[in-house]
């Protein structure tokens, strides 16, 4: 498109009066039909050819043009009586109950309506504030004798959508519009209505514009018979009333026979504008489907706004089931070969990579990597055959484009949805893989929130190169491995990569050269030099941290024991990395996991993303290599625990049951002493499930003191950060715990008891659902009973926090959508209103901080300079 670019100031919203619709109109509407015998559009008709044509063998008899060059003509019809337009029902309430009804006067003073109009004047180009002052106008404007011509008002109602009643008469949409007209224009300003571009009589509709063709196309289904657009149904039904209510009219039939006509013509109308208008019955389909009129077509997640114009289907982009593969780069995504021979990349040819491109027109599209099109100087593009694709060669020069096949090393945006934070879309860098899956290393599965059990990933390719800087530059994983959201990794070992460097690094951890060369091989890591000695895995381990790096923390992996201050820690959880060696602890969840890495997030901070991925890449293969020469497996056999502990839970669990009921019995005898501010039933179920969560928390730590770190797998994933917790362990293998139902034990069910194995008004720990049993040993029916309405609420809970966190997540987006931080560092809506002075108050990027705290520069030099003794 060539021509003159121009911006646009303002746009400013008016109505239609019913001359301007009949100048727009290329024709009157009469005939209720569409089309005749022989398959053609009727003159007159809903379907008139002047309204414009679809069918590109037809010309437009307004403008001449074919179809799909036509963008179609509206037409009107000549409505018999007036109705209202129920878009406007409530702002004609609001302007009948704000005017006199007899001499058409605001119901204001003289001195009022000099002072608002001074407001509106100052305040014509903020809207906000001008909604506000018509707002109190209507507010102030309600009085019981019109202050110009004192006569008495009454007071006018509105009956949902549009009747409008005042006393106890109901006002005809004539009446209604008799009263509109007799507003004066300074008047109609103060009431929200602009004269230049709308008067309030306009919102009653005489005229009404039948939009063109191209809005509602017919099509034609299987059968050959034409099926029509609801739009065009409901015209079919205005037309008909509107008919029959001008043949009655003109036959002088009986006032309640024109007014029940009258009326339906009227919910025609509304329905045609609004089908989900509050007090009216939808109109419906013969299927009994309710018809999608205009209100439908642009309001919701499915109407034009949200569902075309916001976000709509793209090319360029792929779709398929996510798999894992530890073996990629955390910036890679695997691409299978049948998806990078589909969607390409636009290669603009030039001297330097004219034998490049010539080779992927030789593979042609079949064979990767290829090209599937050649987009010539003209703009034409050439599908690439392989009968014409040597001609496509000769003809190759400088000026062409080569849509060839997607490569390793292309940029694309990959994203998971729900898209709920940044990291939901990042840029990954392609690998064509064999077979059908997008492959995803297992660090970046945090961020997207993303599993295996049949996710689903959307792929998106860049098409520019400006697209692909930037986003290289911007959006690549390692960029992200710091959340905005606190400041420290978000991506990082999960799972197995935790298990495998706590095997690794373990004090019982040791291998023989030729072992440590094959983990080293394993992993792709580079060999050592040979020097015949054993190493332990912590040496191993080092191999990977940075020459310089210096730290000491506690692991994850510490019970808040005494001696972890001191290097002789039974659990090995204290952390001491010197000069790039890792001399004492385990290496767990808080060296590199999600969430926690204190070795990931130093090194990010000290040496940059690039030797962070470096340092994931390779610490979670090597981590992988590890757990395999190991061998890590978990069974039931994990749980089990010795007679003598099952006895000493047993024990414990009755005395905690004994002790509920004496709860209950000193409640009952009036002796419980209630704790202040609560009733003494409250008291009582408090003190209750207070007993209860001490007796399975206890019953827990006798379990617990049964497993040996060094054997159990169960228990190293629990205590190591990788998967589960104590609290699973203690579940399964003793006591799995009172069941709650909002926020209590459960107290419904049948009468005044909760299932009728139990005595009225019982209040014991089993019939309030304390489940006594572990999984292990298996729950009997009352208690499985019990723990299905625990974990039923547990499901319906989440479905609807999801649906609630999702629509207040999109509330806040569309909030916020227009704010902006400019360069001097403040923070201004789109009308160029600061909304902060500076940037989070602190104008730190959250990413860019410690943990939230601010990075100070000049201290961080200090530290680096002392350190290399500068």
């Amino acid at each position: 498109m060539k021509g003159v670019l121009k911006k646009i100031s303002q746009i400013n919203f008016g109505l239609m009066s019913p001359e301007d619709i009949r100048k727009m109109s290329v024709t009157k509407i009469v005939t209720p039909d569409t089309y005749d015998e022989d398959g053609y559009p009727i003159e007159n008709g809903l379907m008139d050819p002047r309204l414009g044509v679809i069918d590109p063998s037809l010309k437009c008899r307004s403008c001449g043009s074919k179809g799909g060059d036509c963008q179609g003509h509206f037409g009107s019809i000549n409505l018999a009586r007036p109705v209202i337009h129920v878009g406007f029902a409530d702002t004609i309430h609001k302007i009948l109950r704000s005017t006199c009804h007899s001499c058409g006067r605001i119901l204001l003073t003289a001195s009022e309506i000099a002072d608002y109009k001074d407001k509106i004047e100052y305040l014509m180009n903020n809207e906000d504030s001008l909604t506000n002052i018509i707002k109190d106008i209507y507010t102030v404007a309600r009085r019981d004798k019109c202050p110009h011509c004192e006569e008495e008002q009454e007071d006018v109602k509105i009956d949902k959508p549009v009747s409008i009643v005042e006393g106890n008469y109901k006002l005809t949409p004539s009446e209604v519009r008799e009263r509109l007209e007799i507003i004066p224009d300074e008047d109609a300003l103060l009431l929200g209505v602009n004269p230049e571009v709308a008067r309030p009589e306009w919102m009653i509709l005489t005229v009404l514009p039948v939009p063109p063709v191209t809005v509602r196309p017919s099509i034609t289904l299987e059968t050959g018979e034409r099926s029509e657009d609801d739009l065009t149904h409901k015209l079919v039904d205005i037309l008909r009333i509107n008919q029959r209510l001008k043949e009655n009219m003109e036959a002088g039939a009986p006032q309640l026979i024109v007014e029940d006509l009258w009326e339906l013509l009227q919910y025609h109308v509304t329905t045609y504008f609004d089908n989900e208008a509050s007090g009216v019955p939808p109109a419906r389909h013969r299927s009994g489907r309710p018809l999608k009129t205009l209100a439908q077509r642009l309001k919701g997640k499915e109407g034009r706004f949200r569902s075309n114009l916001s976000g709509k289907r793209v090319n360029f982009s792929a779709r398929t089931v996510i798999s894992p593969d530890p073996y990629i780069s955390i910036n890679e995504v695997g691409v299978p070969d049948l998806i990078a021979k589909e969607v390409t990349v636009p290669v603009h040819v030039t001297e330097w990579n004219m034998e490049e491109m010539k080779e992927c027109i030789r593979n042609g599209s079949n064979v990767h990597p290829g090209a599937n099109y050649v987009i010539r100087p003209d703009d034409r593009k050439i599908r690439i055959y392989e009968e014409t694709k040597e001609a496509v060669i000769d003809k190759l020069e400088p000026g062409y484009i080569v849509e060839r096949h997607l490569k390793d090393g292309d940029i694309v945006l990959f994203n998971r949805q729900p898209s709920l934070h940044r990291m939901s879309m990042m840029a990954h860098e392609v690998r064509v893989l064999p077979y059908k899956t997008f492959r995803l290393n297992l660090c970046v599965c945090p961020p997207y929130n993303a599993d295996f059990d049949g996710d689903e990933m959307n792929m998106h390719v860049f098409q520019t190169e400006e697209s692909r800087a930037e986003a290289k530059t911007l959006m690549r994983v390692q960029e992200h491995i710091l959340s905005p959201r606190f400041g420290g990794p978000i991506i990082g070992g999960i799972h197995d990569h935790i298990s495998g460097a706590y095997l690794l690094t373990r004090q019982s951890a040791t291998y023989t050269e030729e072992q440590v060369f094959q983990i080293l091989r394993k992993a792709k890591m580079p060999l050592p030099d040979r020097t015949g000695e054993t190493w332990s895995g912590k040496q191993i381990f080092s191999l990977l941290l940075p020459n310089d790096l210096n730290m000491v923390y506690k692991a994850e992996i510490c019970r808040k024991c005494d001696e972890c201050l001191k290097r002789e820690c039974k659990n090995d959880a204290y952390v001491v990395i010197e000069d790039g060696q890792l001399l004492s602890g385990v290496m767990d969840e808080k060296a590199y996991g999600a969430f926690a890495g204190k070795i990931l997030d130093h090194i990010v901070k000290e040496y940059g993303t690039d030797r962070a991925r470096e340092f994931l890449d390779a610490s979670t293969k090597l981590a992988i290599s590890g757990i395999m020469k190991a061998g890590f497996t978990t069974s039931t056999n994990d749980e089990e625990i010795p007679l003598e502990a099952k006895e000493r839970i047993e024990i414990h669990l009755q005395k905690a049951e004994e002790k509920v009921d004496q709860l209950i019995e000193a409640y009952e005898n009036h002796e419980l002493e209630a704790l202040p501010g609560r009733s003494l039933e409250e008291t009582l179920e408090m003190k209750i499930m207070q007993v209860l969560g001490e007796a399975r928390d206890k019953s827990g730590e006798i379990a617990e003191s049964y497993f040996d770190i060094n054997e159990n797998h169960a228990v190293i994933m629990a205590l190591t950060g990788a998967r589960g917790s104590m609290l699973n362990l203690t579940q399964i293998t003793a006591c799995v715990g009172q069941q709650s139902v909002r926020g209590g034990r459960i107290d419904r069910g049948y009468n005044e008891r909760t299932l009728p194995h139990f005595r009225k008004g019982e209040l014991g720990a089993k019939a309030r659902g304390f489940v006594h049993s572990s999984y292990k040993e298996g729950l009997d029916p009352i208690e499985f009973f019990f723990h299905a309405m625990g974990g039923r609420e547990g499901l319906v809970d989440t479905a609807i926090r999801t649906a609630q966190s999702g629509y207040m997540q999109r509330r806040l987006v569309n909030a916020l959508q227009d704010l902006n931080v400019k360069e001097d560092g403040t923070v201004m809506d789109n009308r160029g209103v600061i909304i902060q002075t500076t940037y989070g108050e602190d104008g730190v990027d959250p990413a860019k901080s410690d943990y939230g705290k601010v990075v100070d520069l000049d201290k961080l030099i200090d530290e680096m300079r002392i350190k290399s003794g500068k």
